[in-house]
């Protein structure tokens, strides 16, 4: 009977007797053959190279690698005078390791210490590891510097700042220099404007170059037309062209990059990049770089000039909105103010108007809900069908409502959905002095009578939003201005301005008449510059809506 025990050895379990056998001996291992051959054959299949050297320091032992990699090393030879230098510096001061460029490959090599004093080297080409974390290192620049481009040309919308900073983030990394030549958008001057930096400049700079400058210069006519230009060497005529708008010193030009700045029209510009002689050139990566960031560049520039563009509309608009100079009457004194919102480009829908007629004159004052170019519309066409409807109906109450019938009549009333509050008098002279005052109003805060004895009453003017429906109801009334006496017309922008001691409280009428009352005696325009400083002291110099005024007051008899 046999059996497998525990120590896999399978036989019989007893010697007859019942007593367990002992396992059979094993035969002892052979040790390895001292085969010179075969450790140097091994020793050569290996993808590192290795040196060994004795105590004293000489070479005893160069694989095939190694031969490969350092032929200049030969067994017999001190290592520590081999003509690889950064491995026999390694050797003499002892360092573990070192890292060369020899024959064209990067080497690292380590040292092991063998007994009996002995050392071998481990050198590894690691030529393509090497490029591949240049490559990524690379990259990784490449991507950080179009980052912080990008973000740095997105901080400014002003299109020369803009340009200033291409240039400026051009260097030193992409070239020595940078100049940006463009044509300022229409109808602007025609010949080509340029911005420069250098290396070494404290500031970039700018100018404008003669017309035929752009011809002169190879590749920046293509540039100009939205081509992509290779780099290249440019001849002696172009570089003579271009030193007027070179700093002093930089005479050594070398290559040259020329990339479109493209916008959505056409080429907003072309960006040069330029190096000195003895830098090296354009390779594809720099190429691919430099077009990318101008390419940012470009579009920088594009989203200023749209900018600049709306900027200028606005301005445009928010002048035309801007109440005229008031015409000297006869028997008549008048005195306007206006005051913008907070911001200067924000267009709002305050107005006045006063236009003379043979028995004084008539005035306008309004407000157009909402904010921007839609308000501004509206604004101009109210203003506008008043100049034409006053020529043929100079009351009041029924010139507001036919102004209230021609703006619902508009093709885009419905859509529009923007009302106007208004406030419409005739002034006439009275023959004893003073003035008779026909008021007529559509929704608009009631404007407030001062008399000669410094008391303040509002003026009982009531009415519906003009251009709000066509059954819209207003109301007219009248008053007589004695010799000292003023009525103040104003927007709801002056008492809706908050501000006070917690920043949002309305002012009110009841401080405004207050305000009045206390400049007794002042004459319409010192009055008026008193109440737009109060309002504007009151709201701290901020404030979301326009602030209109007209004061009306008897004047000198002609």
């Amino acid at each position: 009977m046999t059996a497998t025990r525990q120590d896999g050895v399978t036989g019989p379990v007893g010697d007859g007797a019942g007593r367990p056998r002992p396992p059979a001996p094993r035969a002892p291992r052979a040790a390895p053959p001292g085969d010179s051959g075969l450790a140097r054959e091994l020793l050569d299949g290996l993808a590192e190279a290795v040196l060994t050297t004795d105590g004293a320091g000489v070479v005893t032992l160069v694989n095939a690698m190694a031969a490969e990699l350092l032929p200049e090393i030969v067994p017999g030879d001190p290592l520590a005078g081999c003509p690889v230098p950064d491995l026999a510096r390694a050797v003499r001061d002892r360092t573990a390791e070192f890292d060369t460029e020899h024959r064209g490959r990067r080497l690292r090599g380590a040292r092991r210490e063998l007994a009996g004093g002995r050392y071998a080297w481990y050198v590894r080409d690691v030529t393509e590891e090497h490029a591949r974390d240049e490559a990524l290192l690379a990259e990784r620049s490449r991507t950080a510097f179009l980052a912080q481009a990008g973000s740095r040309l997105g901080l400014s919308l002003d299109r020369d700042q803009v340009l200033r900073t291409a240039v400026t983030l051009a260097i030193p990394y992409l070239a020595d220099a940078a100049v940006a030549l463009h044509h300022p958008p229409p109808p602007g001057d025609a010949r080509p404007h340029w911005h420069r930096y250098a290396d070494g400049e404290p500031a970039p700079v700018a100018g404008v170059a003669p017309p035929e400058l752009t011809g002169a210069l190879p590749g920046v006519a293509e540039a100009l037309a939205g081509e992509p230009v290779e780099p290249d060497g440019w001849p002696a005529a172009a570089r003579a062209a271009l030193a007027p708008l070179l700093p002093a010193g930089f005479d050594t030009l070398g290559p040259v990059l020329v990339s479109p700045m493209p916008g959505p029209a056409g080429a907003a510009g072309a960006l040069l990049l330029l190096r000195r002689v003895g830098r090296p050139g354009f390779d594809r990566r720099d190429v691919e770089l430099g077009r990318e960031f101008s390419a940012r560049v470009g579009a920088a520039l594009s989203t200023a000039e749209l900018y600049d563009a709306q900027a200028h509309l606005a301005r445009v608009l928010h002048d035309s909105l801007l109440p005229p100079a008031l015409p000297a009457l006869a028997g008549l004194t008048l005195a306007g103010g206006y005051h913008a919102a907070g911001d200067s480009l924000r267009i709002g829908g305050g107005f006045y108007d006063v236009f003379p007629t043979g028995q004084g004159a008539m005035f306008a004052i309004g407000d157009v809900s909402g904010k921007g170019v839609g308000a501004a519309v509206l604004t101009g066409r109210v203003r506008q069908s008043l100049q034409t409807l006053r020529l043929v109906e100079q009351r009041p109450l029924e010139l507001i409502g036919l102004l209230n019938r021609a703006l619902l009549d508009a093709p885009d009333a419905a859509r529009r959905s923007q009302l106007t509050s208004l406030l419409l008098g005739a002034l006439d002279r009275l023959p004893a002095g003073g003035l008779r005052v026909r008021v007529a109003g559509g929704g608009h805060p009631a404007p407030l009578l001062r008399r000669a004895d410094g008391t303040v009453t509002p003026v009982a003017v009531g009415g519906m939003a003009v251009g709000a429906l066509p059954t819209a109801r207003f109301v007219a009334t009248q008053v007589r201005l004695a010799p000292g006496e003023l009525l103040l017309t104003y927007t709801d922008g002056v008492t809706g301005a908050c501000g006070g001691p917690d920043g949002g409280e309305p002012l009110g009428e009841a401080r405004l008449r207050a305000m009045l009352a206390a400049a007794a005696g002042l004459p319409p325009a010192a009055l008026v510059d008193r109440l737009l400083g109060s309002v504007d002291e009151w709201r701290a110099g901020q404030g979301d809506d326009d602030v209109a005024m007209l004061a009306v007051s008897p004047g000198e008899p002609a």
